[in-house]
């Protein structure tokens, strides 16, 4: 049986993947409502009943939004570390099945291998995944203002990499409905990526083990999806990297199914 990943959603108002393997079905992120996420995984003949777990990356409203009307009403497991899920418990003011890791820590859901690493984003303990599966290693990278040594030798072992490309720097600074403050947040070291920074952190990592890279979290306000691909394309000529599937992940709709 093959290993089939689809990007339901992302962008700043909602973040979900799904990834089946022959033995697990996986939310990475609940951002969406539970209608929506019930609709999306329709569109691939999937309903929330059947899913083994949700991993979450962090508690902001656009990757947990969800989560009580799937895991709540369900009963599904959550896999999360402990101050993510104080967080999101609180903010739901409800109680959830989870099954808790240590930031760093691998940790097995059926026949798929999770490993979590920290991020620099300014939540309770945000992390991103790397998740193993017998056709290959997923890379989840979203919400982080900075790229560190750790997260670039975790996503270097990707062979498909979700990789924040949340803004153009320029639409940024002069977003005429973006508070200062909130600007600040967003470039701080604690925020999100521009498109350059993406494509920096792809030239480092950049090897013949990456063959699916999707640019994930884009601005509806403060970027576009054919600057966000042309400046990530741009890198990838330079560096004769033809071996690499670029796409863009989009927010109304989900994207195309991978089969691996």
């Amino acid at each position: 049986m093959s290993v089939q990943f689809t990007i339901l959603g992302s962008g700043s108002s909602g973040n979900c993947a799904y990834l089946e393997t022959p033995s697990a079905r996986i939310l990475v992120d609940a951002g969406f409502s539970p209608l929506q996420i019930r609709k999306r995984l329709a569109t691939l003949g999937r309903v929330p009943e059947n899913l083994t777990a949700i991993l979450i990356t962090h508690e902001h409203s656009d990757h947990i939004q969800g989560l009580k009307g799937i895991a709540g009403k369900l009963g599904v497991p959550i896999y999360c570390n402990r101050a993510t899920k104080d967080e999101f418990e609180r903010i739901h003011e409800t109680r959830f099945d989870c099954r808790l890791f240590n930031t760093g820590a691998s940790f097995d859901i059926a026949d798929v291998s999770v490993e979590a690493f920290a991020i620099p984003h300014d939540a309770q303990d945000p992390v991103g995944f790397i998740i193993r599966t017998e056709a290959g290693n997923f890379g989840f990278a979203t919400d982080l203002g900075h790229v560190t040594k750790l997260v670039l030798d975790r996503i270097r072992h990707a062979n498909v990499l979700v990789l924040e490309s949340n803004h153009d720097v320029k639409m940024l600074q002069d977003c005429p409905r973006r508070a200062w403050s909130l600007k600040q947040r967003i470039l701080g070291r604690h925020g999100h990526l521009s498109n350059e920074t993406a494509a920096s952190a792809t030239e480092q990592i950049m090897s013949a083990e990456l063959k699916h890279l999707y640019l994930a979290h884009l601005s509806s306000e403060c970027n576009k999806p054919e600057l966000a691909h042309r400046v990530m394309h741009q890198t990838l000529q330079k560096l004769g990297a033809s071996h690499v599937q670029l796409l863009v992940a989009a927010q109304k709709e989900p994207g195309a199914t991978l089969v691996l």
